[in-house]
């Protein structure tokens, strides 16, 4: 596009841009709004402002650039957050809000809540009680893992082994929606049966973050899909909720958890959906399908950390899908599900793009997969968000 370099929003912006267009332009104006260029419109007057295209997107030239002219130049904001600054607010407001109560926090191992617990602790101390719920549908090795990182943080974690729980409830469910709604449901009475052996504990403290809550839809956007800490919830709570994170970035989140001192492997692991394997699992979750997809997306991270791409990933991680094909197994025919693999490149989850692999390493990834794991096909996601999400459920 072209624009009006006269417009307070493209001050300092070139004056063609390549962006990412969501519309087309306008076919008539309402009174008081011009054109400030190609898909932009303008009412001075009111400080009113439109932009058909998506200045958010990495496909966008200098986005950044006219969303900063917006809320400095137009909204008269301050530049002034930083992480330091936010963790001291965070904490203020937290000692404010639980005073000398206890706080009880779903902890999964994820960098959402493992940052909440970590600043939570950095607030009140001994008076968080983490609550590690093995559901059965984590990482491969992933419970040992949490627990021992926890554990040289000097942070209380008790640890419930609800693996046949959980699957059971999930058994014969397909739905998506239903699988996020069972296990967030499920996780809530499990915090609450906990939080009742503590006279003092009232809090639940989530790792909820801004893009599970715009997912989750409210009265001004749809549904995309319901995170269990925000679409799961049931109606009768007996806890009141703790979000220190729930207006941040998966990208401020980290740097949160990096000023917190956690740990880098915990700090900057790929982002992992409360529901964990369940809605990457697509279809009915069973234990051996389960072990399937745990072994075949460790091979994945594994042959991605070995050729030094885990840092430029957003998130990278394998889909199992009930979809069978006839495949050749020590000479004789087999007939065995399929592995997706997806890779993604974002800085903020809202939009994200599929990651560029070198050709020979997909080739290595597939074979590895194939000859370890009992599946016939191995298949990568090259979808963009939009349309697609990054998670397949």
């Amino acid at each position: 596009i072209t624009h009006d370099s006269a417009s307070p929003l493209f001050e300092g912006v070139n004056k063609e841009l390549s962006v990412c267009m969501g519309a087309s332009t306008a076919a008539r104006l309402p009174g008081g709004f011009r054109a400030a260029g190609e898909g932009v419109y303008e009412n001075p007057e009111k400080q009113i402002y439109a932009l058909m295209f998506r200045p958010e997107s990495e496909d966008t030239e200098q986005g950044q650039d006219v969303l900063r002219n917006f809320v400095t130049r137009i909204c008269g904001c301050r530049c002034e957050w930083t992480t330091a600054s936010y963790v001291d607010t965070a904490v203020r407001d937290i000692r404010e809000q639980v005073k000398d109560g206890r706080v009880i926090c779903g902890l999964s191992g994820g960098v959402d809540s493992s940052v909440t617990a970590t600043l939570i602790h950095k607030a009140i101390g001994d008076r968080l009680t983490c609550i590690f719920v093995d559901h059965g549908l984590m990482r491969l090795n992933e419970p040992e893992e949490v627990r021992k990182t926890f554990a040289d943080k000097g942070i209380n974690v008790i640890y419930i082994d609800a693996r046949k729980r959980f699957l059971s409830l999930l058994a014969g469910v397909t739905d998506p929606e239903k699988k996020r709604k069972i296990i967030g449901a499920e996780f809530i009475r499990l915090f609450e049966e906990q939080a009742a052996k503590f006279d003092d504990a009232r809090f639940l403290a989530q790792g909820t973050i801004y893009p599970d809550i715009v997912e989750s839809g409210n009265r001004h956007a749809a549904v995309i899909k319901s995170h269990h800490n925000v679409g799961g919830l049931p109606e009768r709570m007996d806890l009141e909720l703790v979000e220190p994170l729930k207006y941040l970035f998966k990208d401020e989140v980290r740097n949160v958890g990096r000023s917190l001192g956690l740990p880098e492997t915990m700090g900057d692991r790929h982002p992992f959906p409360g529901p964990g394997l369940g809605v990457r699992c697509v279809g009915e979750l069973r234990v051996e399908r389960l072990d399937v997809l745990r072994a075949a997306d460790a091979i994945f991270i594994e042959e991605i950390r070995k050729a030094g791409l885990y840092g430029n990933i957003w998130q990278a991680f394998c889909m199992l899908l009930p979809v069978k094909s006839v495949g050749v197994r020590n000479e004789s025919r087999s007939y065995e599900e399929t592995i997706v693999l997806r890779a993604v490149k974002s800085t903020d989850a809202m939009t994200a793009d599929w990651y560029p692999f070198p050709p020979e390493l997909l080739q290595k990834i597939s074979a590895r997969i194939l000859k370890e794991v009992p599946v016939n096909r191995v298949l990568f996601d090259i979808s963009a968000k939009p349309p697609a999400t990054i998670e397949w459920e």
